[in-house]
């Protein structure tokens, strides 16, 4: 059936399966009984056969079992359903811990076993969104860099938010909790055979509440432990890279190039593809007079974010070559055309707090 709940592909998420089909059953023959009673009343005792009503009133036995049955039905319901949860909520014992952070709109992974993090984005072509490009087969359910975990290992998740309250949703791990700003949710699965699986975050959290998908991607546990080493790898020679940058002065062409990149995948929910932003929400940046006349205050805004609003601060989700372009860009982009660059050093200091 199409419509029905999936199996999954963990023990526990066939154990949920079992339990919603245990409880389906369990409705549709109280259905047929109370149903079927109702209908052979009314045929049997119409008015048209010259039935006459009989006249009682209360009987201690009738109510007596009205009330027993459905207490031994849910008894009945509830054993299997209280052993379930038990189990989808230990979360003891695990050999992975990911901490997953969501915020407007993308989730942040940190492996606590290892020194690997990183924010993973929906990937889905702009031109896609808006109908310039036919939809792929995995239209907002495609991402950048999805979650990696080993097989044959329970993997334990933490669950928190950045600002608002969002989902983490993946139905083939029958796992969908709530994470929370300041608060941490547990869950937790064990996926026996390699493969792909997509979810969404499942809570309106926001006006690109759909462009919030999830990958994860189970591999065996010498993958897994391969691609750990290629990312801490990666990570280490990035720093390195950074601090490299700090002496260095990128041309504008490749601040423009790759600031075009960042600003797309990072800034164009809420300021749009052409800088106007969302009037009364999100400010434009098309003739913005902080990008305009205060470059100082452009780097911390986007360094730092702004208190009560929805800008995020960026310091630690993009890195210094990132940040100093996507800055130049915008500085450039949507006929602002001031002409100045931003460099990674420039980031660095404000970043110290040694702006201008």
């Amino acid at each position: 059936m199409p419509l029905n709940m999936t199996k999954g592909v963990t023990e526990i998420s066939q154990q949920v399966y079992q339990l919603h089909m245990t409880i389906f059953w369990i409705c549709c023959a109280i259905g047929a009984v109370v149903f079927g009673i109702m209908f052979w009343s009314i045929i049997r005792h119409r008015k048209a056969r010259g039935v006459q009503p009989a006249s009682f009133h209360e009987s201690t036995k009738i109510e007596i079992l009205w009330t027993a049955i459905p207490v031994v039905i849910l008894i009945v319901m509830a054993i299997p359903a209280t052993n379930t949860l038990i189990a989808m909520d230990d979360t003891t014992d695990a050999d992975v811990t990911v901490l997953v952070t969501g915020s407007q709109w993308k989730w942040h992974y940190k492996y606590l076993d290892h020194e690997v993090e990183y924010f993973s984005l929906l990937a889905t072509p702009r031109e896609q969104i808006s109908n310039k490009l036919a939809k792929g087969e995995n239209y907002l359910l495609e991402v950048d860099r999805p979650l990696v975990i080993p097989t044959g290992k329970k993997v334990r998740f933490l669950m928190t938010s950045d600002d608002v309250i969002h989902s983490w949703w993946v139905p083939a791990f029958a796992i969908k909790k709530d994470a929370n700003p300041g608060f941490i949710n547990e869950a937790w699965t064990r996926v026996d055979e390699p493969g792909l699986y997509r979810g969404q975050c499942a809570e309106l959290c926001g006006k690109d509440h759909g462009f919030m998908p999830i990958v994860v991607i189970a591999k065996t546990p010498e993958d897994y432990q391969a691609w750990v080493t290629q990312e801490e790898t990666r990570i280490a020679t990035a720093k390195a890279a950074e601090r490299e940058l700090l002496a260095m002065n990128m041309s504008m062409e490749e601040l423009m190039s790759t600031g075009e990149r960042v600003y797309q995948g990072w800034c164009v929910a809420c300021h749009q593809i052409a800088g106007t932003g969302l009037p009364g929400i999100f400010p434009p940046l098309k003739g913005s007079q902080l990008i305009l006349t205060d470059r100082a205050a452009h780097i911390d805004i986007l360094v730092n974010g702004k208190p009560g609003t929805a800008m995020q601060a960026f310091g630690q989700q993009l890195s210094l070559k990132e940040l100093a372009a996507v800055i130049t860009y915008t500085r450039n982009a949507f006929d602002n055309n001031t002409g100045d660059t931003v460099q990674a050093a420039d980031v660095f200091a404000v970043q110290q707090g040694k702006g201008e």
